[in-house]
């Protein structure tokens, strides 16, 4: 397989993936206080959107990627 298809291929499924499920969420750990042997930590829930022009773009492109990539 060459590079172009590798490429085109992990741009289709990030794409499709990106269009199913529109964004993903991630955790993010702060510690706030630290004040000897008692710690506080706090967890904030980070949400990351993903447009949908981002998605279609990026299988068009990988489309195009695995369609000219075996042509020579």
């Amino acid at each position: 397989m060459s590079g172009a298809r590798l490429v085109g291929v992990i741009l289709v499924v990030g794409g499709v993936l990106a269009l199913i499920y529109g964004g993903f969420t991630y955790t993010k750990s702060s510690s706030e206080a630290d004040l000897g042997p008692v710690s506080i930590e706090v967890s904030d829930e980070e949400t990351v959107n993903i447009p949908l022009w981002a998605g279609v773009g990026a299988v068009v492109i990988g489309a195009v990627a695995l369609t000219m990539g075996g042509k020579r």
